[in-house]
């Protein structure tokens, strides 16, 4: 059988209700060269059989059937048995636009220097679909070209996982999926930026994205914000041994003391942590100095990291750090 262009790998763990929908929107694309990988993560609900059902229809499907261990474990064996040179992330409860692996091998074909291309995203149903997270839709469907990605990486994890297209070599190259106690997605995509791999969406809504409450990001611990909170300190700690820079964290309200304890723990202390609020200037957080925003003129050579709690926050102070000179990414990152 000759090796297809695409490798959908599709993890499945009690999906009976939506898989068939899911599995139907990816059998009727317009781009036919792939083969879906569907990992059966030992379901209880009669998903496997469904699956087995759906392989028998059409020679595209194959099946892999493991005793149930989990969404990295299940990623990692499917990945083992993708053939394709691209790799197609997609979840059972998701549906595909029709032409989104069209568009996304066109986009990949055309810029051989993306290693990840993902898509904007639609949630859905409606009812389910929350303030706060139409926010995070509307902010990750803002992020189209490399620089708009790079340059938000750290403030939450800028591609949907599902609607992902991945060059195999490159995945493979920076180790695939791994345990790590925090999202595996955002992991994965700090290690692409690491290492220096750019990425791309197409910029059309190819996803839409199903949004319920027994969703991981609900239900598993490794979604939890202090987990978020970890792997954002760990890959900075990195970048700020790399520039070997002082580090300054800008803000000491909750979000900021969440990150500082983090780099802490990552061995990338802070010399100080800058605040508007004149109850904090001239205090510790712990053990470090707050410093007011016009005290940042004494560290012309440190490194900014921003960790304000809201996006309107968050603009003001990029404004702010632009207005004093600083570069973006090279000077000062934002990391929430």
């Amino acid at each position: 059988m000759p090796e297809p262009v695409v490798s959908i790998l599709m993890p499945v763990f009690n999906g009976a209700a939506t898989v068939e929908e899911s599995v139907r929107s990816l059998t009727e694309q317009t781009f036919g060269d792939f083969e879906i990988v569907a990992v059966d993560d030992g379901s209880s609900d009669g998903s496997g059989a469904l699956l087995d059902g759906l392989a028998l229809r059409d020679s595209r499907i194959r099946v892999i059937h493991l005793p149930h261990a989990g969404l990295i474990p299940a990623l990692n064996s499917g990945l083992a048995e993708c053939r394709g040179d691209f790799i197609a992330r997609m979840d059972a409860d998701d549906i595909c636009h029709l032409d989104r692996l069209r568009l996304q091998v066109d986009l990949m074909r055309e810029r051989p220097d993306v290693s990840v291309c993902g898509s904007l995203v639609k949630s859905f149903p409606p009812e389910e679909v929350k303030g706060g997270f139409l926010k995070y839709e509307a902010w990750l469907n803002s992020l189209v070209t490399h620089e708009e990605i790079a340059r938000d990486i750290f403030v939450e994890s800028p591609l949907a996982h599902p609607s992902v297209m991945m060059r195999a070599a490159d995945l493979w190259a920076v180790g695939g999926y791994r345990e790590m106690g925090w999202p595996e997605d955002y992991d994965l995509w700090l290690r692409f930026h690491a290492a220096g791999k750019r990425f791309a969406k197409a910029p059309a809504v190819l996803l839409y994205w199903r949004e319920h409450r027994t969703r991981l990001t609900f239900t598993d611990s490794r979604y939890s914000l202090e987990n978020f909170m970890r792997v954002k300190a760990h890959f900075l700690a990195a970048v700020v041994a790399e520039k070997g820079w002082p580090l300054i964290v800008w803000g000491a309200g909750m979000t900021g003391r969440r990150l500082t304890k983090h780099l802490v723990r990552e061995g990338a202390a802070p010399v100080a942590v800058v605040d508007i609020d004149p109850k904090k200037i001239g205090g510790t957080l712990r053990g470090i100095p707050v410093i007011a925003p016009e005290d940042l003129c004494g560290y012309a050579d440190a490194f900014v990291v921003t960790a304000v709690g809201s996006q309107s926050a968050r603009e003001i102070v990029r404004g702010r750090l632009l207005d004093m000179g600083r570069r973006e990414t090279a000077d000062f990152l934002c990391a929430s």
